[in-house]
């Protein structure tokens, strides 16, 4: 088996982005979650908040790999959804919602018209938000004498855990939070079942 990608952007900030088109208002959200029930609270949330638009569009990405979805929440097929899912993987993000919200203003805009003020809408708003590079990971839980935890420090730079980010509780022995990228997972997998069994590590699972 390869390495696991876990190099990933998500939007750097929440930003909400206002555009008019032919008198419609369209209200662009951006907003992160990290899985599909966050992502639908987080469309619930956006279009409660605005209970007097015609129509609440979305589309998200998240996840590594992506998981996408989206809905045209009532306009012609094809013209809100997939527009806005669009320029979620032109930015190349994921973990990323965005709901684009219409005031009808009385003029209709027609198929073309719709696919263009969505996505362009879309479009600013991710694009104001920027983007910020994150890295994925899997938690190991690792317990370790308190003469052996300097060594295991080291083991774990070999394998691209930098020392800060690694969590301990000061117990009886010492409980290590080790974050592992998941590029890195099955060879940590294996340094770890190596110090175990040489005694170097008290016990260890993934969480």
């Amino acid at each position: 088996m390869g390495e696991r990608e876990d190099r990933f952007l998500e939007p750097a900030s929440e930003t909400d982005v206002e555009i008019t088109e032919k008198r419609s208002r369209f209200v662009a959200a951006v907003r992160v979650a990290r899985t599909p029930l966050e992502a639908k609270e987080t469309i619930r949330n956006i279009s409660s908040a605005r209970p007097d638009a015609n129509h609440h569009c979305w589309a998200y990405r998240v996840g590594l790999p992506p998981s996408e979805y989206y809905s045209d929440a009532g306009e012609p097929s094809g013209t809100a959804g997939k527009p806005i899912l669009g320029a979620i993987q032109r930015a190349g993000t994921t973990n990323t919602v965005v709901v684009v919200t219409r005031y009808f203003g009385g003029i209709k805009l027609g198929v073309r018209g719709l696919i263009e003020a969505y996505g362009a809408c879309a479009r600013k708003a991710l694009q104001a938000a920027g983007t910020v590079a994150r890295v994925a990971v899997r938690t190991a839980l690792i317990r370790v004498s308190y003469e052996e935890q300097g060594n295991l420090r080291f083991y774990l730079r070999e394998i691209g855990v930098e020392a800060e980010s690694v969590s301990c509780r000061y117990e009886e022995k010492v409980i290590m939070e080790v974050p592992v990228p998941l590029s890195m997972e099955e060879r940590a997998q294996v340094l770890f079942g190596s110090l175990l069994a040489r005694g170097q590590v008290l016990g260890w699972e993934w969480r």
